[in-house]
């Protein structure tokens, strides 16, 4: 399965309406991204990064054009199956981190896990498992207000790969930390297309993360300029 085509765009186009004119944000987008890899998108702010990520993950609908996700056309789907084959197949880690301020760690996890319906004991399990594998372990009962911003990436990071999901995409991940932390984040989901065969699909504008991907894509304009597989065989 690693390195079968996970999911695979062609000709996507995006436009938002401006005041009375509008503006194209994606071009007739071709994209695709792979089992037990690492897909990094680069740009700059307004490239369409972001609006490519909500299109392929079924957060915003594209104008024109399809998105065949594990072997499903997710746009053909009436919009409560897009939710739930987002809920069943995607994990999502964002800039903001988007964590509740009132629950621990654990609890974090345990959440969408209770809307996966997963039994409470076996969610329970799950979470604090997860939550180790991060390097989270003494950090169990931490609410957000007592984490740094790297320990509450690594959260997100948990509560998403608590669902095994076949899809995971990153947007801006590490852009509100640190270098150190930011590493540890993007090794996290390097890990994760590598151990659980995941497609990973990071936005990012920070070149210091190119060291862990396995393909790495510049948009600019709403466009693809350049994609190309990263040869590792001649670094040490």
């Amino acid at each position: 399965m690693t390195g079968q085509i996970a999911i695979d765009a062609k000709n996507l186009g995006k436009s938002y309406k401006i005041g009375k004119s509008k503006q194209q944000v994606l071009k007739n987008v071709d994209f695709n991204a792979c089992h037990g890899q690492v897909t990094m998108i680069m740009g700059p702010s307004g490239s369409g990064k972001s609006t490519l990520i909500a299109a392929l993950s079924g957060l915003m609908k594209p104008d024109e054009g399809e998105v065949i996700a594990l072997g499903e056309n997710l746009w053909k789907k009436k919009r409560g199956k897009i939710d739930r084959f987002r809920l069943d197949h995607c994990g999502f880690i964002f800039q903001g981190f988007n964590l509740f301020p009132a629950l621990n760690a654990t609890q974090q996890v345990e959440q969408v896990l209770k809307y996966c319906k997963v039994p409470h004991g076996e969610a329970k399990k799950r979470a604090k498992a997860v939550l180790e594998s991060v390097g989270l372990g003494p950090r169990l009962s931490l609410r957000p207000s007592e984490m740094s911003g790297g320990e509450k990436q690594r959260v997100a990071i948990a509560r998403a790969l608590s669902k095994e999901p076949s899809l995971i995409f990153a947007d801006e991940p590490t852009s509100a930390l640190d270098s150190v932390s930011g590493q540890v984040v993007i090794r996290l989901l390097h890990d994760a297309a590598k151990a659980r065969n995941a497609a990973v699909i990071v936005v990012t504008h920070d070149p210091r993360l190119e060291a862990y991907a396995d393909r790495i894509i510049h948009m600019e304009d709403g466009k693809i300029l350049s994609d190309h597989m990263v040869d590792r065989s001649s670094q040490a």
